[in-house]
């Protein structure tokens, strides 16, 4: 969690249940909160003119999301979408700035959760170069099993749908599976009970 909870709501953080597939905030609103999720999951995602959306991220327990524009002063270029039922802490954006002054501790977590942020932006658009399935999806899976602390191999599962998969690297479902198979072929990674370890 990157700002305690108590911490929050002593600043005056409210909270609020969202269920499967609420909105959260939409593109182009302006951001005047700080929220974090107590619980649950969210993903940042955007729909090109077809339609085909794009998951720019997904959150989960302890995440904050959209932070980054409330020091901008930007609205958001992506919507924040419930993709389970969720409990947010929101802090209006005055409170939250004022919190973050008084606490430079809590100013360092803000910058460190940032910066991880920002790392897997870097990762994701370098990757998104390469005309590779299993390139993409290699280094998608290297990131998310980065958390882990683990350097056993076919021990981590992968904690996204393949759909997940598609939307994060730019690829259409069937070139995801296709390219799962392959990379299950070649030992790189092993699908189980529709689990993928790697």
């Amino acid at each position: 969690m990157v700002i305690n909870q108590k911490i929050l709501e002593n600043a005056g953080a409210v909270t609020k249940n969202y269920t499967f597939s609420e909105t959260i905030f939409r593109e182009g609103e302006s951001a005047n909160y700080y929220f974090q999720i107590v619980s649950g999951n969210v993903k940042m995602n955007n729909y090109d003119e077809s339609g085909k959306e794009s998951i720019q991220h997904l959150l989960q327990e302890g995440d904050c999301i959209g932070e980054s524009l409330l020091f901008i002063n930007r609205s958001y270029p992506a919507n924040a979408i419930a993709l389970n039922t969720c409990e947010i802490l929101s802090l209006r954006k005055e409170k939250f700035l004022n919190l973050l002054e008084e606490n430079p501790r809590i100013c360092f977590e803000m910058n460190k959760s940032l910066s991880e942020k920002l790392y897997f932006k870097q990762i994701m658009a370098q990757n998104m170069c390469s005309q590779s399935p299993t390139l993409k999806l290699k280094t998608l899976m290297d990131y998310m099993k980065n958390f882990q602390y683990t350097e056993k191999r076919l021990t981590f599962q992968i904690p996204l749908t393949r759909q997940q998969m598609a939307n994060l690297t730019g690829l259409c479902v069937e070139t995801v599976i296709r390219a799962l198979k392959k990379m299950e072929r070649d030992g790189k990674l092993l699908i189980e009970n529709g689990k993928i370890l790697y």
